[in-house]
Parts: structure tokens; sequence; C-alpha cells
């Protein structure tokens, strides 16, 4: 895991370029796919008010880049699941939850050696926006301890 020096690095530049974003169209969809604070807000936040760890938020920031482009070139739908939820809202000047429709599209790809699924989240009434990046992992055995492990990326992440 990087120092702290590195990780705020990491952070500021993916928060920096992630707000230039905007928005991209998505040829699966074929509708633009927007670049809002709810997905750099759940980069760090497992849900509202509960924060990621560290190293999963480093992890997801560092390729937080990809998104973008994932979205773009997606044709093909890898995944989808639509189900209701509660969903925060502001109604008559204040946050309410209420429950909505709701659509996950997941797209998946393989760019610069790196496996990555990009989550698009459509909300009842709204615009699809991006909503995760999750990059995948392997799983390894250790030579030495024979025990299996998971490993995100082979090589090395400060120069990928």
């Amino acid at each position: 895991m990087p120092n702290e020096v590195k990780i705020k690095e990491v952070k500021e530049k993916a928060e920096d370029e992630y707000k230039k974003i905007d928005k991209v169209l998505c040829p699966y969809l074929n509708r633009k796919v927007h670049f809002n604070a709810k997905g750099l807000d759940h980069i760090k936040m497992k849900e509202w008010n509960k924060t990621r760890l560290v190293s999963d938020q480093y992890l997801r920031l560092k390729f937080l880049k990809l998104a973008s482009k994932i979205v773009e070139m997606s044709n093909t739908l890898q995944e989808f699941h639509e189900t209701k939820s509660f969903e925060r809202r502001i109604i008559n000047s204040r946050w309410e939850r209420k429950l909505l429709q709701v659509k996950y599209y997941g797209f998946v790809a393989i760019l610069n050696k790196l496996r990555v699924k990009i989550i698009v989240k459509e909300v009842e009434g709204g615009q699809p926006y991006f909503w995760s990046i999750i990059p995948f992992w392997k799983h390894k055995k250790d030579p030495i301890t024979k025990q299996i492990k998971k490993v995100f990326h082979e090589g090395d992440l400060e120069r990928e």
C-alpha cells in the first residue's frame, strides 16, 4: 500500500480528471452516461455515510481514468440487475428516502492488461450515470505458503 502522500496525490488527480468528464455516449444504451458527484462519492463510500477502506478507495481512484473510455467503448452488456430500492432524494427541501425502480448495467473491459468492470446506475425518472469501477482480480497460489490470495493486478501499480 502506498504512503499517505501518494494516496492523497492519486485522489486529487482522480477527482480533478473526473470533474472534467461531464457525460459520454454509451453505444449499448444509445444514451449519454453522466459522470456526477454520486459516482465519485460511491468510489469513496460503500453507502451513504460509510467510508470504504483506504486501500479500496486507492485502487478504484487509481483506475478511475479508465471509466469514461470503457463506457464509450461498451457495445455489449455483461451484467444487468433491476430492483426497487430506497434512494435518497431532496423532496420539499429536505433529504428523504423514496422507493424507486433502479437498473444497474455492468460493462467489462480489458485495458492496459487490467480487467475492469464499470457499473452504470439508472434511477427511475433520471438519466443513467456512472456508479462504480471495480478492478477484477485473479486467484493465485503463493508458492511458499500455498495459500490462495487475490491479486488485483500483476506488475507495478505505480507505473500502469
